[in-house]
């Protein structure tokens, strides 16, 4: 059967849900979020990154569960409002749109910053060109380049995992595992981890475009979730034990750093390539989702049902993904938005509330609606522990969308 005009093609297979998963989140998230989460969390940052994964594993089976019973487009918007009702699936979708728009934004301003720093903005723009240009060309050549990129990251975190361990200036005496920033330290330091983990979300929201969906997204996001833990934390350990959570706290560029502090001063340029190539993977990843969320969303007209448009021959929603890239073409060009990490993590942390309200629905039993409960807490805590500035961001962002929905509904009451 050959999918309509308005429908996607299903071409994936659960290799390339992992891939696509992998690519989102072993992505700049792990180049750059060390840093912070260890001066939030002090020696703390090892149970905060466990903190963030138990967050992330929960959030991941509510999705997972939901993927499997609505396969279409859209991720936790689809979700929100098939369970919750449609004000709970449009706030969804809006977290997740505006936030990750800003954090399309910052992975190309990171690589930028990687591969030409004094032309950093004009690069962005350029690598946000290119991959929109990937993205409208078919969704299976944006699997093929995401295993590429996920080959590269992997390989240069390995190398940085060997060397880190493998030198004299390791020691485990440095991995700690006191909170000497207290708990308020290591929650704010998993929320911020979170950020690196949430790029799961990704394979849901590809629900349209995966073969058997109710058998691939389940085993699909437990699979990516499972690899990017391991990956972290061997990459955690072997970064703190060579800085220890002082000198990682400290450090603007942390697995650079480390390795050379390790003695070997020779692998930083393979490191920052890696970063590049990995922000690369988000970037590409990020795009993918949130222009099938837009799509979902225009559909519904919360967003301009222009914007639903699948192209004829490629399958894909090509209106909504150059939307999408000229708006982040656009932020990459004009605006900083490395300070947005934080309210991305608000946003997508709000995001995968609604989720786990949603799973919470589909079964009464008390075993059943544990991990929904868990995972709907964590969000809750993990969002108000992020700094206050944005946390402000967030919620009045949030308030905006709110705002609009009123605003819509009133008008159409009036029609």
């Amino acid at each position: 059967m050959t999918a309509s005009a308005s429908e996607l093609r299903r071409t994936l297979g659960v290799g390339d849900a992992v891939v696509i998963g992998l690519g989102s989140m072993v992505g700049a998230g792990i180049f750059a979020a060390l840093a912070p989460a260890a001066r939030a969390a002090g020696s703390g940052l090892l149970p905060a990154l466990a903190v963030a994964a138990l967050v992330a594993y929960c959030n991941a089976m509510s999705s997972a569960r939901l993927a499997a019973r609505y396969p279409a487009s859209g991720g936790t918007y689809v979700y929100g409002r098939e369970r919750l009702g449609p004000f709970w699936g449009y706030l969804a979708g809006w977290a997740f749109v505006v936030g990750k728009t800003a954090s399309c934004a910052a992975m190309a301003l990171t690589v930028g910053a990687y591969v030409w720093p004094d032309q950093s903005h004009a690069v962005a723009v350029a690598a946000v060109v290119a991959l929109t240009a990937v993205n409208y060309g078919g969704v299976q050549k944006s699997a093929w380049l995401t295993r590429a990129i996920v080959a590269v990251v992997l390989a240069v975190l390995a190398a940085v995992a060997v060397v880190c361990l493998g030198s004299g200036e390791s020691g485990a005496g440095r991995l700690g595992v006191g909170v000497s920033e207290g708990a308020g330290g290591v929650l704010q330091a998993a929320g911020l981890l979170f950020f690196a983990f949430a790029g799961y979300a990704r394979i849901a929201t590809l629900g349209e475009e995966v073969r058997d969906p109710a058998r691939t997204i389940p085993r699909a996001i437990p699979v990516a979730l499972g690899i990017a833990l391991a990956v972290y934390a061997c990459v955690a350990v072997a970064v703190l034990s060579v800085l220890g959570s002082g000198g990682l706290a400290d450090a603007t560029a942390p697995l650079a750093d480390a390795v050379r502090a390790a003695g070997v001063p020779g692998l930083v340029p393979v490191v920052r390539v890696g970063a590049a190539v990995a922000a690369l993977g988000s970037l590409l990843a990020l795009i993918l989702g949130v222009s099938r969320t837009t799509l979902a969303m225009a559909r519904d007209r919360h967003l301009p049902g222009v914007l639903a448009a699948v192209h004829p021959r490629f399958q894909v929603p090509h209106r909504a993904e150059l939307a999408v890239g000229a708006v982040v073409a656009v932020l990459a060009a004009t605006v900083d938005v490395r300070g947005a990490i934080g309210f991305s993590s608000f946003g997508v942390l709000a995001y995968y509330a609604v989720a786990n309200a949603s799973a919470w629905t589909l079964d009464r039993a008390p075993a059943a609606r544990l991990v929904p409960a868990v995972g709907l807490l964590g969000c809750a805590l993990l969002a108000f522990s992020l700094p206050g500035v944005s946390v402000a961001v967030g919620a009045g962002v949030l308030a905006v969308g709110v705002a609009a929905y009123g605003v819509r509904r009133r008008l159409t009451a009036r029609r």
